[in-house]
């Protein structure tokens, strides 16, 4: 789980995705999977699993379950698959709140992302976890990471260890550093995109002399001069003081590291305008989901993906399907087609006691 400044939690990785031809894929094996738990709660319908060219092998991963987990246990298959499933998903509300009380934000103030194979099956219970009341679910979720590596800017970085304290700060060597960084980055970045326009950010990894960890702080692009040392000192007291709510007065500040980077200029795209309601199609059938919280199986419409256009919604709990991944929508989240047909799941409201 990856929580950033841009207002967002992604978590992934990426699935491997589909072969192109027909194949048995034996999920079941001498240790259950993540993959076993999510098929024995009926989150995955095997026979839409990566667009129905891989033969999975449900029983199998049930009797891996249920031997591993389950007898040791003394809990039925279905109850074991989900403490596989809860295990997992706090594990990774864990590591958010912990990034995000390291990064000094909130989690709750954030909107996931959710893209990977397995990411979309798991994000809904995320969510409740970390009290995030927005969902995105991309197009392509399933193979996220391939389409974000065609459309990401070229980009390279380049970091450089030099110790130099602020009170003696050698703006000369500083100088020269940035610019055989900028060389080295320059070369890398023009041999992938020739007449790009490009955006150049320099950084220092700074901290108090005898901490034990830096922190990040912005450099300007000017060449520098004696007069940035003060520059650099109220920069990293702002950065600090953001994270930790105040500053060491009067104390040595250092840098440890340089870094910049040159990146082809990544333009935003435009607004989504508000899609237009449009009737949602009847389920293209049913699946048998496990409620721990009735300890039963209840049944619930499964819709496949591109039969959703935009302007249409949906109430949970529901899963939708596509040939990549699966989307479980829990009965806390109602789900809404955008424009651009990502979907936005939006928790529903409390009711009013």
């Amino acid at each position: 789980a990856r929580l950033d400044a841009l207002n967002r939690i992604t978590i992934g990785p990426d699935s491997a995705g589909a072969n192109p031809g027909p194949a048995s894929y034996d999920l079941g094996g001498e240790r259950p999977t993540i993959t076993d738990a999510d098929i024995v709660l009926g989150r995955i319908d095997p026979a839409r699993f990566a667009g129905g060219k891989l033969t999975l092998s449900p029983e199998k991963g049930a009797a891996a379950i249920a031997k591993d987990i389950g007898e040791p246990l003394g809990l039925d298959t279905p109850m074991a698959a989900y403490g596989v499933t809860e295990m997992v998903d706090e594990t990774m509300a864990n590591a958010a709140r912990v990034h995000a009380v390291e990064q000094g934000r909130i989690a709750s103030q954030h909107t996931i992302i959710a893209f990977g194979g397995a990411a979309p099956l798991h994000a809904a219970r995320l969510a409740e976890k970390l009290g995030i009341d927005t969902i995105i679910v991309p197009n392509n979720a399933g193979v996220g990471s391939a389409v974000g590596f065609l459309a990401a800017p070229v980009a390279y970085e380049v970091v450089r260890s030099r110790n130099m304290r602020l009170n003696g700060f050698d703006a000369d060597t500083a100088n020269a550093l940035f610019d055989e960084m900028r060389q080295e980055a320059l070369a890398v970045v023009r041999a992938g995109a020739p007449d790009a326009d490009i955006a150049e950010h320099r950084s220092a990894y700074m901290r108090y002399v005898g901490q034990g960890h830096e922190i990040l702080v912005p450099v300007p692009l000017h060449p520098m001069t004696a007069a940035d040392a003060v520059t650099l000192g109220e920069a990293y007291d702002r950065e600090y003081a953001a994270l930790f709510q105040r500053t060491i007065p009067n104390a040595d500040i250092e840098i440890l590291t340089w870094g910049l980077t040159i990146a082809t200029v990544d333009r935003p795209p435009a607004r989504l305008p508000e899609a237009p309601a449009a009737e949602t199609p009847p389920p293209a059938g049913s699946r048998r989901l496990y409620d721990v919280a009735q300890e039963r199986e209840t049944e619930v419409p499964l819709y496949w993906r591109p039969d959703l256009a935009p302007g249409m919604q949906l109430a949970g709990p529901a899963l939708i399907a596509e040939d990549e991944t699966s989307t479980f929508l829990s009965a806390q989240f109602n789900v809404s087609i955008a424009a651009n047909r990502d979907l936005i799941l939006k928790r529903t409201p409390e009711p009013a006691e």
